[in-house]
């Protein structure tokens, strides 16, 4: 079974401001949805959630998401109106690896790398990059191997190191692309001390269709020093935030019944991993 895959950015009751900055610079890029608590954009058909949840949790690069482009004057107005009110993490600039490369932190803290060149075997506007820093660096490669043996749909493009005599750890990832259930992801390894690590400022969301696959992957990334949350959420043996979610959530929330979706969502509170029998009985007032 091939699923839904899309990040979900948390903000602090901003996300709407966001969403609207986004569509004013991405190209066909619309909010899709808006309620108090969640906004989705498409982005050339591609999916992103923001979630307003409050100053718990922030965004941070260790999730970046790269944007390529063939046309070097593209990355450059990406560059420029992105920065507007943020700050470069790699300036502008010809690199060893890109004719016109850049590395920004937007004004809401989302990192977004702007890379001149091909994208690679993929269609995705975005692409979300795993950078793996602090006590996990040097895993980007049991990473990929992991996560494309998990989930269906899976393969591994390429992955590229860093040599002896290069900027970081021989044998350290530098970029890899990789593909699970279809959804494009990148990975690089920093050995560079850094301030933050994977939060659950950006997750994975995963939609699954039935108990089993919900089981499947909640067993899966929480073991072997995985971590469960609450409300569908985990982290996995690197530090990633995950969301295993029913797909069948998302069709109850849009139906418009606020009453059944207000009883959802209590039951869906008390839950760690998510029981889609038991969300559905709530939802039609069988709970008990």
């Amino acid at each position: 079974m091939i699923h839904l895959i899309y990040p979900c950015i948390w903000f602090d009751a901003n996300g709407k401001d966001a969403a609207t900055f986004y569509a004013g610079i991405f190209p066909d890029t619309k909010i899709s949805t808006d309620s108090e608590m969640v906004v989705t954009i498409e982005c050339n058909g591609q999916k992103l959630m923001l979630l307003n949840g409050g100053p718990v949790f922030q965004p941070n690069p260790s999730v970046s998401f790269l944007i390529a482009n063939e046309d070097g004057q593209e990355t450059e107005r990406l560059y420029h109106e992105l920065i507007e009110g943020g700050m470069a993490l790699m300036p502008l600039d010809t690199y060893p690896f890109s004719k016109r490369y850049g590395w920004v932190q937007d004004k809401f803290g989302v990192s977004w790398q702007l890379y001149t060149g091909e994208r690679g075997a993929t269609i995705q506007y975005l692409i979300p990059t795993l950078m793996f820093i602090n006590k996990q660096n040097g895993r980007a490669k049991e990473a990929i191997g992991f996560y494309t043996a998990l989930f269906p749909g899976s393969k591994t493009e390429g992955i590229l190191e860093y040599p002896e005599g290069g900027e970081d750890t021989p044998g350290n990832v530098q970029h890899a692309q990789f593909h699970i259930s279809g959804y494009t992801l990148g990975a690089m390894d920093s050995a560079r001390d850094h301030h933050f690590d994977f939060n659950e400022g950006i997750s994975l969301v995963v939609e699954c269709d039935t108990q089993e696959e919900i089981d499947r992957y909640w067993n899966a990334l929480t073991a072997d020093g995985g971590a469960e949350s609450r409300c569908g959420w985990l982290k996995d043996r690197f530090g990633l935030s995950w969301q295993i979610i029913p797909a069948r959530l998302s069709k109850l929330m849009a139906a418009g019944d606020q009453e059944a979706s207000g009883r959802m969502m209590q039951a869906l509170m008390k839950m760690n991993k998510l029981d889609i029998a038991a969300l559905e009985a709530a939802y039609n007032g069988n709970n008990g």
